[in-house]
């Protein structure tokens, strides 16, 4: 927990909130979402989900286009602003995991490989 928040900390952009940065990763891995998925993605109430697409989209972060099935949704996308900023803050944490890494011995290398696996499964439970 420790290390994850310390990861959060190496961002560009610290104007957003986690949960607005927590909303543009989903939308980076998983596509394009209705507000009523990504509330059920981020484990949060569908209001909030509208409130913080609002607030993302008044940033120039993401846009709302009609669903192309149901007039009454919309379907929610980044932008290339958001995916340059999200690229640079990998770029950013990446460096910054790096130089923390240079550090680790062999053995603690081999230790990390072999919790990967786990804690991959974990972070997709």
């Amino acid at each position: 927990m420790r290390l994850s928040r310390r990861l959060r900390h190496q961002r560009v952009d610290e104007s957003l909130s986690p949960t607005e940065m927590s909303v543009l990763g989903t939308l980076a891995r998983c596509g394009s979402a209705t507000p009523g998925e990504l509330a059920r993605k981020e484990h949060v109430q569908p209001p909030s989900m509208t409130r913080i697409v609002a607030m993302l989209e008044g940033k120039g972060l993401v846009r709302r286009d009609p669903h192309p099935e149901d007039r009454r949704q919309v379907v929610v996308s980044q932008t290339e602003q958001a995916e340059a900023m999200l690229a640079e803050s990998r770029r950013k944490r990446n460096v910054w995991l790096a130089q923390l890494a240079e550090g680790l011995t062999d053995e603690e290398w081999a230790t990390l490989r072999e919790a990967a696996p786990v804690l991959e499964k974990l972070a997709h439970l």
